[in-house]
């Protein structure tokens, strides 16, 4: 098969139109049509469905659009990895480990790689990774269950390494205890510990749902008595015992507030506004400064996934692997 003919089925695929495509491709239309004519001839099969007034895909050509989508995607990565002038790596992170986990990791990388560029970009989980995905960054860092991985799976599950969503690779990287913080003059600061049960009673701030963190916080107080049960979301903290069943999702009490920022949530703490759950990483610099107290849940493990996800093809980044070696060896001190 010629790449031109790809290139060119690809746009018609994509616009669903020969004259769309051929407009796009500065092609007459009818050396479009030549076009997949001599791929069907090549073929054997019917690509396009040219019974109707606008064209469709047949079967057939469905199933050639998604690979001619990864065969054009690998040759364009295949030019960047031997024209690119010198490495770039482009990262993409939640704001709390770009904010907390990234600067030590960057700092070891980069003494042993000064000649690469990096660049680093945050955002929430799902559009990390839908970024990575189109190609858009190297690698993202997240808490919390991969994209597309079965319910019946735990992030922890072994091999630490797996296919999740197509084209996309996970690895859990490190497990990170989630903790409540509250002001340093609550009730229950001195203590440092509490059940679940009589946490559930505190007033409680939280990110928007749809927020890892607020399925963190949903999953976790989401089978106390005050907590509920609904049919949407997947769980972001894990606890030891039996593993629960995936549907429906927990959802936990009411939050008296719900914030975007990880960052406010904690200075709403230090206020003295409420509580919060968060994975430990998040909070310990406050809590180091005195402006929370740490407490840990007594009657539950609570921990979430710190997680790297990259492109299966990735590899044509010759930065990508050693980056990755940079974070094993972080987190596995």
């Amino acid at each position: 098969m010629e790449l031109r003919h790809l290139r060119t089925f690809e746009a018609v695929a994509r616009t669903l139109s020969m004259t769309g495509a051929a407009r796009e491709l500065h092609y007459a239309q009818s050396s479009v049509s030549d076009q997949v004519q001599a791929l069907e001839r090549e073929l054997g099969v019917e690509l396009v469905d040219r019974s109707q007034r606008r064209i469709r895909l047949t079967a057939q050509g469905e199933v050639l659009a998604a690979y001619t989508g990864r065969i054009l995607g690998l040759l364009a990565e295949a030019r960047t990895a031997v024209v690119r002038p010198a490495p770039e790596l482009a990262l993409g992170a939640l704001e709390t480990l770009s904010r907390h986990l990234l600067p030590g990791v960057l700092a070891s990388y980069r003494a042993r790689h000064p000649e690469t560029r990096v660049r680093v970009s945050q955002s929430n989980r799902g559009e990390l990774h839908g970024a990575v995905r189109r190609g858009e960054l190297d690698l993202c860092l997240t808490f919390g269950t991969p994209p597309g991985t079965a319910p019946n799976v735990p992030p922890n599950a072994r091999p630490s390494t797996r296919q999740d969503a197509p084209g996309l690779r996970t690895e859990t990287l490190a497990e990170e205890p989630l903790v409540v913080i509250v002001p340093p003059g609550h009730r229950l600061a001195a203590r440092g510990r509490a059940d679940l049960a009589e946490l559930a009673a505190e007033p409680f701030l939280a990110t928007q749902p749809g927020c890892g963190f607020r399925e963190m916080y949903d999953t976790a107080f989401g089978n106390t008595p005050t907590g509920t049960n609904a049919d949407t979301g997947t769980a972001g903290a894990t606890t030891t015992g039996p593993a629960p069943v995936p549907i429906p999702a927990p959802v936990g009490p009411e939050p008296i507030a719900e914030v975007d920022s990880v960052d406010t949530l904690g200075a709403c703490v230090a206020a003295g506004m409420g509580c919060a759950l968060l994975p430990l990483l998040a909070v310990r610099h406050r809590a180091d400064r005195g402006e929370v107290a740490v407490l840990e849940v007594g009657d539950a493990a609570l921990r979430t996934a710190i997680t790297m996800t990259w492109l299966e093809r990735s590899p044509a980044n010759p930065a990508l692997a050693a980056f990755q070696d940079a974070l094993r060896r972080r987190l596995s001190t």
